[in-house]
């Protein structure tokens, strides 16, 4: 009955079937990879945000070369702001919004400079491609607590005098002529003393894994239904074959069956009627009828 499965035709559905299963299970895969990666940049976020600030001392190393599992850990900085390196970051949205982020060389009592991101401005209504104004930091000597965020890859593409395409820490450091410590930044969490105008907070990161797990559930489930697909295709087939097989069995014992006369009908055929003796009748037309009747 399933015989055609072993012809080109059908091997050709099963090998395209197979091979689509493959890509729905690579993608399916693909989508569990990036799920991990999300659940553990959401375990970083919620182990390392909101943890007591550590001393710039124990982490010294981290702004050098950035351990993926201490991002977003609290550091607390002493020292002071070089107001005279800051900068603006370029085309940096915030909820949708576009706008830019402040950076500000920090000098640490204790030697070195680490870059502090301030915070998110809007873009301006006054100057094209600037702000319409740039909070200053606190002057003197300052305290604050920053998270550590790695330095971003270098953008092939300028920006004005004053402004950066993105916080590519040896850049800015070839930029402004003095070292920093390049392996992570720090964008801020608070400062102590506070001043009044502040740029934009940046919002805690998102904790929300996605729809990965379901998308991934979904590609399984595509390359499990091509097969059944495939199942029902040919179990269809086959019924459509057992089908016509039978019509064509039985067309052929119509036409191998030779046509039959009612036996009723022979019967009445085979029977003459007798004919009645006339009254008065001969000799002669009484034996003529005898021998009519036994048909001679």
């Amino acid at each position: 009955m399933y015989r055609f499965l072993f012809s080109s035709k059908w091997l050709g559905y099963l090998l395209l079937a197979a091979i689509f299963a493959t890509g729905c299970v690579l993608l399916g895969r693909w989508q569990m990879d990036r799920r991990a990666e999300t659940l553990a940049e959401i375990n970083t976020v919620t182990s390392n945000y909101s943890a007591t600030p550590v001393p710039f001392a124990q982490v010294r190393d981290q702004f050098t070369t950035l351990d993926a599992s201490r991002e977003w850990t609290q550091v607390e900085l002493k020292g002071s702001y070089d107001v005279s390196g800051q900068r603006i970051v370029r085309n940096r949205p915030l909820n949708g919004q576009p706008g830019y982020e402040v950076v500000v060389p920090f000098t640490l009592d204790n030697g070195g400079t680490v870059v502090v991101d301030r915070g998110w401005l809007p873009i301006g209504n006054n100057t094209p491609g600037h702000p319409d104004s740039v909070p200053a930091p606190p002057p003197g000597h300052v305290s604050v607590v920053v998270r550590l965020k790695p330095s971003e890859p270098e953008l092939q593409r300028g920006a004005p005098d004053g402004q950066l395409a993105s916080i590519n820490l040896p850049a800015y450091s070839a930029q402004l002529g003095h070292p920093l410590l390049t392996g992570a930044y720090g964008q801020l969490a608070s400062e102590t003393p506070a001043v009044a105008d502040m740029p934009v907070a940046f919002p805690m990161p998102s904790t929300d894994e996605g729809t990965h797990l379901s998308y991934s559930l979904q590609w399984f489930a595509f390359g499990v239904l091509m097969f059944f697909g495939f199942g029902y295709a040919a179990r269809q087939q086959a019924r459509n074959d057992q089908i016509d097989a039978e019509d064509a069995a039985a067309e052929a014992g119509m036409e191998g069956t030779p046509d039959r006369v009612p036996e009723y009908a022979m019967a009445s055929a085979r029977r003459r009627p007798v004919p009645r003796k006339r009254k008065n009748a001969t000799a002669e037309e009484e034996e003529d009828a005898i021998l009519d009747a036994q048909g001679f």
